[in-house]
């Protein structure tokens, strides 16, 4: 059933191209948040969708491939045969040599056909699921091939990685910024499109019993878990190349990191709310040397290990892998935010492959109380705990001390838990149809603004500097284990530890809970 305040959610109606459109980003996510938006009413019916891509392809067989997509991967089932068949027609496909302007001027031909056919208004939005040295080109060749001289908005998303390094990262900003407008270029990080990510902001600013306590009186520190269970899979290439920090930490941990800690903007307007995210980028404390990036960063690579049974082999026997390779598939990283707010607060993150457990998390641990006030003196009491589940399970959960029942005074942690994705279930919204949808009707607020790209690579670049210096410092861990012991010690030194994250709870607590435990 299509949405019923359809006027009132849908965006304006749009060409849309999909540069990489045979490719896995476009099967698994691209073309299943399209017909979700549309089932949902959050699609104008004057749209049309353009696949491009080097091979050969019938529109039928496009069509086709955007079926098995959405039949595997979609919320919604395209079981409504009148449904389906008014969403396909807007689909057309055509074979793009992105070097060769020619086949620009060609594609904007069928732009003008498809905008007298739907009745679109001249609205682009340019979608590049391409290599990232790729953006610059192809970014000319739609200026020089018309595509840019139609009467309405246009528009450019961009997957990440925008760059290697700053330098790189430069060079690609200034080849793309001399077609398009900063206003007009939405740098994508899918996972500031997912639901607790973007509810961090409610959570902070709509309650008066959280704000107030967010700050270095009452925060200990803060702890940025993202963990996979996964290897390198076919990625081996691309990963060795990368790594882990460059791969997670310059954008998913850093943007995460950001949320927690800016400043409440002055407006609920993207440029507020990205100017706040920026001024936490340009305050985090640089390492000054290579030794004070070895005491505060450790990186790993995992060896062979095992998973719930399976064997698994070790990163340097991966398909593409160098069998010397010292890319880390595991960091983690002490980090301070040099403000008022947040000056002594070590903010602990942590990323990588072969992990235990598949999960994104935010751990806020308060100050516990005095040692000598009330409780204190008798019980061992344990800190309270913010933790906002991000993925796979979604929602949070505080952690306070309260009287064991049918004790004598005896205190037990006990955690309230509320389960979003228990409740809502597999119809959430996922990451790429609210970035889509918010792309269409020009929201930049959780698309990432150059200036925060180049602050975050700045901080990024100085710890591959060192790395690069040195590498002595590699530790190998064995998959399906939670990394390098010095990641544990990291936090020891200053008396903390890392805490559970979903699915390795503390048997101790008691859960109050929304969902079954």
């Amino acid at each position: 059933m299509i949405y019923e305040n359809k006027q009132e959610t849908a965006a304006e109606g749009a060409v849309y191209y999909l540069f990489g459109a045979t490719g896995d980003l476009a099967r698994r996510k691209l073309f299943p948040a399209l017909f979700s938006l549309y089932k949902e009413g959050k699609l104008a019916d004057n749209f049309a969708v353009v696949g491009l891509a080097r091979r050969p392809r019938t529109n039928e067989q496009f069509r086709s491939d955007v079926y098995d997509s959405i039949t595997e991967f979609c919320r919604y089932k395209a079981d409504d045969t009148e449904l389906w068949n008014r969403f396909a027609e807007h689909f057309v496909y055509m074979s793009l040599d992105i070097h060769n302007v020619d086949g620009f001027r060609q594609l904007n031909a069928l732009s003008a056909e498809l905008d007298a056919k739907f009745g679109i208004p001249g609205n682009r939005l340019f979608y590049l699921a391409l290599a990232p040295e790729l953006f610059g080109p192809v970014s000319f060749n739609m200026r020089e091939g018309g595509l840019l001289e139609s009467a309405g908005w246009h528009r450019l998303v961009i997957e990440k990685p925008f760059g290697y390094d700053l330098e790189s990262a430069k060079k690609l900003n200034a080849q793309i910024s001399q077609v398009f407008k900063e206003e007009e270029i939405f740098r994508i990080d899918h996972y500031l499109g997912k639901e607790m990510v973007q509810n961090i902001e409610v959570i902070r600013f709509a309650n008066a019993f959280f704000e107030p306590l967010w700050n270095n009186r009452y925060i200990a520190n803060v702890q940025i878990t993202l963990s996979e269970t996964v290897g390198v899979e076919e990625r081996g290439g691309y990963y060795d190349k990368s790594g882990a920090l460059r791969d997670m930490g310059q954008n998913h941990m850093l943007q995460m990191l950001t949320m927690i800690a800016m400043e409440p903007p002055s407006r609920l307007h993207p440029e507020d709310i990205r100017d706040e995210k920026v001024k936490v980028l340009r305050s985090l404390r640089g390492y000054s040397s290579s030794e004070e990036v070895r005491r505060n960063v450790v990186r790993g690579q995992y060896a062979e290990g095992t998973l719930k049974g399976k064997p698994l082999v070790g990163y340097r026997q991966e398909d593409s892998v160098a069998p010397d390779s010292v890319t880390e598939t595991y960091f983690a990283a002490k980090v301070f935010v040099d403000n008022l707010r947040w000056a002594g607060v070590p903010f602990y993150i942590r990323t990588g492959k072969r992990l235990p457990v598949k999960t994104t998390e935010v751990v806020v641990e308060f100050k516990n109380m005095s040692e000598n006030v009330l409780f204190a003196r008798k019980h061992d009491l344990s800190p309270n705990l913010l933790v906002i589940r991000v993925n796979p399970m979604e929602g949070i959960y505080i952690k306070i001390n309260a009287k064991k029942p049918g004790s004598d005074n005896a205190v037990q942690p006990v955690a309230m838990e509320f389960c979003q994705s228990c409740m809502v279930g597999i119809n959430t919204p996922e990451a790429y149809e609210r970035l889509i949808h918010d792309a269409a009707r020009g929201d930049s607020t959780y698309f990432t603004r150059w200036d925060e790209v180049a602050a975050a690579w700045a901080f990024v670049d100085r710890i591959a500097e060192a790395w690069r210096e040195d590498d002595s410092d590699l530790s190998f861990y064995p998959a399906g284990t939670w990394g390098p012991q010095k990641a544990d010690q990291l936090l020891a030194d200053d008396g903390f530890f890392w805490w559970p994250v979903n699915g390795q709870e503390e048997d101790n607590v008691i859960w109050v809970t929304n969902s079954s435990k």
